[in-house]
């Protein structure tokens, strides 16, 4: 097959090898960068290339050239690196592939790295379920009912225009510095990329579905219920998806501010000390929590609509769909009753996770009946 057809098509062993290829091209690519960037760094006492801070200097003292300072440093660091002897490579500005590799023990060890990837994983989760449910209600709203159309279809779409790093003083003088402002920015940031994309999914449903049901003599909810909700949220499924990128960039941006947790919070520490190879194995972590983000959206895309991927649904499907429906019912019901009710704080928490545990044996009974219907049909 020619490799270079437009839209040309590739064999399973191709896209293996080709894939295997481009990784190692990766790593090569990274290592020489690596090595290109590295320096000499002399084995000494007191080998010192970083100029002192001058932020604590007294006002009314005797101030100091920075220059002068500067060109006296690196005239004894000079003289050192002369006397020196002995020498050992350092990466400055990009750590090699072993040395981000080396470092994942200490990262899960002595850092607490899973605790903190956990908070931050549940923060996400939240912002998520919060982001979906506003968008939602509020984009059938907008988007069937002309009234509400034409009061904030307008203010919807230049929503998308806001730049949502310069309004973080702005969560932060409304909901403080803790969680429930991390929580906020980040639903925040996904509302105004997924309300106009839902309102656009409704003005895309096919006339003839509508069509159907008006011949039918449904009522309105039996139209929203039947058709509405059905065809916009197959789509959308795959909008929620390419939002999963854009969720941990505000995340990370949000544990910044107060540095009290959390990978982004973890990152900013390590890069202030120097560890870059601890910030690119978090970056990697990142970017696999990502992927298997994306896996979790595109199982629950085939399972709740079926329609999309097999001409039949076979035996499991129901049990499946029951067991996710019940998983992101009762997680949605806990961030409600948790916000209105806070006192109910663990106990709250403590029925969710069973009957989430609950919800996930179905869907595991439905997963393995679907898989021994497939294996009877092969």
């Amino acid at each position: 097959m020619n490799l270079f057809k437009l839209r040309g098509t590739l064999t399973r062993s191709q896209n293996l090898l080709l894939g295997l290829l481009g990784f190692v091209i990766f790593i090569a690519i990274w290592w020489i960068a690596a090595e290109s960037f590295s320096t000499q760094r002399p084995i000494i006492e007191n080998f010192n290339n970083r100029l002192p801070s001058t932020l604590n200097l007294d006002p009314d003292g005797p101030q100091i050239d920075a220059d002068s300072l500067a060109r006296a440093i690196e005239l004894k660091d000079s003289i050192a690196f002369a006397n020196a002897t002995e020498f050992e490579k350092v990466y400055p500005v990009l750590p090699p592939p072993p040395a981000v590799l080396n470092s994942y023990p200490e990262l899960f060890t002595k850092d607490n790295f899973p605790t903190e990837a956990l908070r931050s994983i549940w923060l996400n989760v939240q912002g998520y379920f919060w982001a979906i449910s506003i968008s939602l209600l509020l984009g059938f709203i907008i988007g069937l009912y002309p009234l509400f159309r034409g009061l904030f279809s307008k203010q919807t779409n230049a929503l998308r225009y806001l730049p949502l790093t310069a309004l973080t003083g702005v969560f932060i003088l409304w909901f403080g510095i803790e969680d429930e402002m991390k929580i906020a920015f980040l639903a925040f940031g996904i509302i105004v990329y997924l309300l106009p994309v839902v309102v656009q999914r409704i003005d895309e449903v096919e006339d003839v579905y509508l069509k159907t049901v008006f011949t039918l003599s449904a009522t309105d909810w039996q139209t929203i219920r039947s058709v509405y909700i059905p065809a916009v949220m197959s789509k959308l499924m795959d909008d929620i998806r390419v939002l999963t990128a854009i969720s941990w960039t505000y995340i990370i941006i949000a544990e910044l501010l107060n540095r009290q947790g959390g990978i982004g919070s973890l990152i900013f520490i390590k890069a202030r000390q120097g560890q870059l190879e601890k910030v690119f194995a978090i970056l990697f972590i990142i970017i696999l929590i990502g992927f298997v983000q994306d896996r979790i959206f595109m199982f629950i895309d085939r399972r709740l609509f079926p329609h999309k991927y097999v001409k039949s649904a076979t035996a499991g499907y129901k049990e499946s769909q029951f067991g996710i429906f019940a998983v992101l019912g009762v997680t949605l019901l806990g961030l409600i009753l948790g916000a209105l009710i806070p006192v109910l704080g663990t106990t709250l928490w403590w029925g969710v996770g069973l009957i989430v545990m609950a919800g996930l044996l179905f869907v595991g009974l439905g997963e393995f009946k679907i898989l021994t219907a497939s294996k009877a049909e092969a």
